[in-house]
């Protein structure tokens, strides 16, 4: 044998014996680390730990276990599950390599099912170690939902003053109408509310025509009697954000951001929004065939063969925007019309801090951090609640994402102590993913707010529902439902912490009783 091919084979030899001890070893460490003489596979221990790993971080119910004694308590506990798998592998022939998760998770609910009464995890402390200073600023019983409604006498309704009086034959819009009172559109328990809601929803219509101005479509529709509302139609699917090039005025206007907005108005204890409840109208009977002459000149029969219009505003009002039947039914929102001008005249102001509106130009507001400065010197704004309600108004906007609050109305009856009316909500709930912190503007640069404001936010925060609850209960109830798409839901509740975060830095830096309107008075009743 040649000496190349001796090296050769010696070196094949010496890789082998190489090879086979390192096998052994090992072969011998797995068996010693498991006390046994059986070898467990690697690559199902892997899966387990892998798979323990994503269970400790669950429990049922998507709730995050973040306390060190409570992971351990779990991990015993699904060890023990462990060692009855591996005894159960030894008696039978086909070995489970997993633990069965529902008994597991069936043991683990017995354990922890005191413990996850309430949401007692990291985030929740975390939040309430944040807002421990404003949780001194209301009661628990108000953080609870728990408070006792006082019986407080009503202001003078619209009928009051105006002397018209109401009786038994008075209609639900009559009701509406001469109920409302300078700080309201109708009582906490107006129940003709719904009775209006549901009227307007299935009352026949007798006309319908476009509402004169405005940047986008909308009609007056008139049910019998001469009642009327605003139908605001459908334009695009509830998971249709805002396009990311639009302006804020330039959005398309959402039939259900009206109905949300109503709504969302309503669990705040504002109660400043109109009545809005959706309805499926059919284009022919209830369209077509009752508009008048002006609107009947912009319908058309599209390619796919669906009646279409456009009818004539600002923007959007041409063929390649029209309004189509799906194949013959549109849905929309209706908007109970406020007492009528000749009644009840109305005042319209320009908001404080309304927008440019412009492609390039940015507001006064926008780039003066002191500008509410100003504004305290401006009537109605330097005294009464003016300010209180604007920043009641911003909050609302902000929750539900509108920039567009260019104006706004209040009744002349009332004079300067008439609340805003809170209308036109259509460019809400654009952009569940955004949250455009520049519409709390009124309440960062002027640091005032109302106690009972504050105290609401709190419970949505802390008590046992969350805003988002309430308002999808809410709004399962309108004949249109599901009204939102749920990141909207998840949005509210981002926000609403939000919210609490600014208030929470006005009071660090100032005097509760200068932030807080209503704080001197409540701490005197405690």
């Amino acid at each position: 044998m040649k000496w190349k091919e001796r090296i050769s084979l010696a070196i094949f030899i010496c890789l082998v014996m190489f090879a086979a001890v390192l096998v052994l070893d090992i072969q011998m460490s797995r068996a010693t680390s498991h006390g046994s003489g059986r070898f467990v596979p690697m690559h199902g221990r892997v899966q387990h730990k892998s798979f323990q790993r994503r269970y400790l971080q669950k429990i049922q119910s998507g709730q995050i276990v973040n306390n060190s004694s409570e992971r351990m308590e779990l991990g015993k506990s699904v060890q023990k599950n462990n060692d009855a798998d591996e005894h159960h592998d030894e008696t039978n022939q086909l070995p489970n390599p997993l633990p069965d998760v529902a008994a597991i998770r069936k043991s683990l609910n017995a354990q922890i099912r005191t413990k996850l009464v309430k949401p007692e995890n990291e985030e929740y402390f975390r939040r309430r170690d944040s807002f421990q200073v404003l949780l001194d600023f209301a009661d628990e019983a108000e953080i609870l939902g728990q408070a006792k409604k006082k019986k407080k006498r009503r202001d003078p309704t619209l009928g009051a003053v105006l002397g018209y009086e109401m009786n038994s034959n008075s209609s639900v819009w009559d009701k509406y109408h001469l109920s409302i009172t300078k700080g309201e559109l109708y009582p906490e328990d107006g129940d003709y509310i719904e009775e209006l809601v549901d009227e307007m929803n299935g009352s026949p219509i007798v006309n319908i025509s476009q509402k004169a101005g405005g940047t986008q479509l909308k009609l007056v529709v008139e049910f019998p009697s001469q009642r009327y509302a605003l139908f605001k139609p459908m334009r695009f699917p509830r998971e249709q954000e805002t396009l990311p090039n639009h302006f804020y005025f330039t959005d398309f206007e959402r039939h259900n951001a009206e109905i949300a907005a109503f709504h969302l108005d309503r669990i705040l204890g504002f109660r400043r929004a109109p009545p809005v409840v959706g309805r499926v109208l059919n284009m022919t009977s209830e369209i077509y065939a009752l508009a008048d002459t002006e609107l009947l000149k912009t319908f058309f029969i599209s390619p796919a063969n669906n009646l279409c219009f456009h009818g004539r505003c600002g923007y959007y009002c041409d063929t390649a925007h029209a309004i189509c039947g799906n194949p013959d039914m549109l849905e929309g929102s209706l908007a109970a019309f406020l007492p009528d001008k000749e009644i009840a005249p109305r005042k319209t102001w320009r908001h404080p801090w309304r927008r440019s509106y412009h492609k390039r130009r940015k507001a006064q507001w926008e780039e003066d951090d002191h500008y509410c400065d100003i504004i305290r010197e401006i009537s109605p704004y330097n005294a009464g609640r003016r300010l209180p309600d604007l920043v009641d108004m911003a909050i609302l906007d902000f929750l539900m994402g509108n920039m567009d609050r260019h104006h706004y109305e209040t009744i002349r009856a009332f004079g300067n102590d008439s609340v805003p009316i809170h209308l036109d909500h259509g460019r809400g709930f654009g952009r569940p993913k955004h949250d455009e912190i520049s519409i709390l503007a009124p309440l960062y640069q002027c640091c005032i707010v109302r106690r009972t404001t504050l105290a609401t936010l709190l419970r949505f925060e802390f008590g046992s529902k969350r805003l988002s609850q309430i308002l999808r209960a809410s709004l399962s109830r309108d004949p249109v439902q599901p009204i939102l798409w749920d990141p909207h839901y998840e949005a509210l509740d981002r926000r609403v912490g939000i919210v609490l975060d600014v208030i929470k830095e006005c009071i660090d830096k100032n005097d509760p009783a200068d932030v807080l309107v209503g704080y001197s008075s409540w701490k005197k009743g405690r």
